[in-house]
């Protein structure tokens, strides 16, 4: 556990919080001192969450799914009516759909739709939302998650994600010129290969093949991700805008 509360006070919400790297956020903020808005269209996996939590009072369940505008709007608008206001915006939910995700010569628009309408779309709705109430607060933090995959063509055969994955590249860094004169920072993580629910299917040959290429050995662990969400969250990294920190082993240094 932390042994700071630099999060003291913060109003957080954090989208795909039900599991994986949102959780581990979900988590880290916590215990930092933050409450928490836990969104997420899993609600087993947000009961779960909030379960984790050390003081579950200071948390929100708030199941929506975050390509649904109605109901993210209304997840942001319960956190500020409870807390008054919002600090921290987390806007991590994505999806891979490993097993339908493909070449574009084959790959059905269905898959394609659905994986934008949730990892671009619904990173907007997100943002869209929670900028509005970071605005009346006067300022706060804006956290995306990316992925190496929209800036290096490292997911052959996973285009619809990728392509997903650089348009939050593109956003975080659009909208941190936007926002800037408003006392919002916006900024990103790039978690590299993260041993989480999502990357369950990584087995055998492949998984040897994607440690062999980062090189401190290993893949990595949500929590590793959460601690670089929490920093890029705190006031500590106030003159932090526009970055895309990379949480990889150093996979994208070589």
């Amino acid at each position: 556990m932390p042994s700071t509360c630099r999060l003291e006070g913060k109003r957080a919400i954090i989208t795909g919080a039900g599991m994986g790297i949102g959780r581990a956020a979900a988590l880290r903020l916590a215990a930092e001192g933050a409450r928490v808005g836990l969104i997420d269209i899993d609600q087993v996996a947000l009961a779960e969450t909030s379960a984790l939590l050390e003081d579950s009072a200071g948390a929100l369940v708030l199941v929506a799914d975050v390509s649904d505008e109605d109901r993210i709007a209304a997840a942001v608008s319960e956190t500020v009516s409870a807390w008054g206001g919002l600090d921290i915006v987390v806007a991590n939910a994505g999806i891979e759909l490993s097993h339908e995700d493909d070449r574009a010569d084959r790959l059905e628009l269905s898959v394609w739709q659905r994986t934008m309408d949730v990892n671009l779309t619904g990173m907007f709705l997100t943002c869209k939302h929670g900028i509005r109430a970071l605005l009346a607060s006067g300022g706060g933090a804006v956290v995306c998650t990316a992925s190496p995959t929209g800036l290096y063509g490292r997911a052959p055969g996973l285009d619809a994600y990728s392509a997903s994955k650089a348009g939050v590249y593109g956003l975080i860094r659009v909208m941190a010129t936007d926002y800037a004169k408003e006392n919002i920072r916006v900024n990103g993580v790039l978690p590299g290969y993260i041993k989480t629910p999502m990357t369950e299917w990584i087995v055998g040959e492949r998984h040897a093949s994607l440690v062999a290429d980062i090189p401190l050995g290993r893949a990595g662990r949500p929590e590793e991700v959460a601690q670089v969400i929490s920093y890029l969250a705190s006031d500590e990294t106030g003159f932090v805008t526009g970055a895309v920190w990379a949480v990889d082993g150093g996979e994208t240094a070589v």
